[in-house]
């Protein structure tokens, strides 16, 4: 079984203008698609540095000379690099979301389509999984991320039913979509499950503190000149990565000097990517991927 078929390969290596010479960083090695195909562009003085907190990645670490992967979240980026002696780097990958062996091993609980244990952790070793989110946080708190990260209107009536229906706690997924029924519309139960598992799994793992720490510390660690390649999956992720390279933060505005003028970190490289009609033929988890490129100013 492939562990995970890596989207936009080409489009999202090429994104980083690989030099001679250069480090480089895979933020989410995953099954390691993307670090090989870096790998086969660098010559021999470069480097390659990648990341990932879940240890069935770590499983797929290659062997080369060239390569170091570290087994942590890439929200602790910028410390391993120089715990690495490594104090800049020339480009950055990130494919950000779920990898298809997380999605399709049902003890993980990533997926609407297994019965499994409500988990939803990419790093194993930590404390809170999907059961504690489902079954302690309050109803205002279960709106808030059903509102926030699943985008869904009816977000309060999704998190009353969850809370009135836990007297004895739900332990699987398939319980979870029971529960959830009277709230799947006939014919798009699908579409909004997994809206509810993607809030689930963002409180779960932190997604969006974990990705706006990355990407400012992308800003400390780039070298003017380096690239920053991002592939996201969902509005909530491509917003931020959009606002970022923009602006140099998460609003809607960019920081001003004292006279008025916008203080830009990065310009934009080309604009939007998105997969071919072909690669989402062979790739049906492709079809909702966004790539962004930026070049450190």
């Amino acid at each position: 079984m492939i562990y995970h078929k890596p989207v936009l390969l080409s489009e999202s290596v090429a994104g980083l203008n690989i030099k001679p010479a250069s480090v480089y960083v895979d933020a989410t090695f995953g099954g390691g698609g993307h670090s090989k195909e870096i790998l086969r562009q660098l010559d021999q003085q470069s480097k390659l540095v990648a990341f990932d907190q879940d240890e069935d990645a770590q499983r797929n670490s290659i062997d080369d000379p060239r390569f170091l992967l570290i087994p942590q979240n890439f929200k602790h980026l910028k410390r391993f690099l120089r715990f690495h002696k490594i104090d800049t780097v020339d480009g950055i990958l990130a494919d950000l979301g779920v990898s298809s062996h997380q999605f399709d091993t049902p003890e993980r609980g990533f997926s609407i389509r297994f019965d499994g244990p409500l988990d939803m952790r990419m790093n194993r070793q930590q404390m809170l999984s999907a059961k504690e989110v489902v079954n302690d946080y309050s109803a205002s708190e279960l709106a808030d991320i059903l509102f926030h990260y699943g985008e869904l209107r009816n977000a309060r009536n999704i998190a009353n039913q969850i809370t009135q229906n836990r007297a004895e706690e739900i332990h699987t997924t398939e319980q979870l979509n029971a529960i959830l029924s009277d709230f799947l519309p006939r014919g798009n139960e699908n579409k909004v499950l997994a809206k509810i598992y993607q809030a689930l799994r963002m409180e779960v793992n932190k997604e969006v503190d974990v990705l706006q720490d990355f990407l400012v510390q992308c800003k400390e660690v780039l070298k003017v000149g380096g690239r920053l390649s991002v592939i996201s999956y969902h509005s909530i992720e491509d917003r931020l990565v959009k606002r970022f390279i923009q602006n140099g933060n998460f609003d809607s505005e960019p920081v001003k000097d004292a006279f008025g003028n916008p203080e830009r970190s990065f310009k934009k490289c080309g604009g939007l990517q998105v997969p071919s009609q072909g690669e989402i033929n062979q790739n049906n988890r492709a079809r909702s991927a966004k790539l962004r490129v930026a070049e450190r100013i």
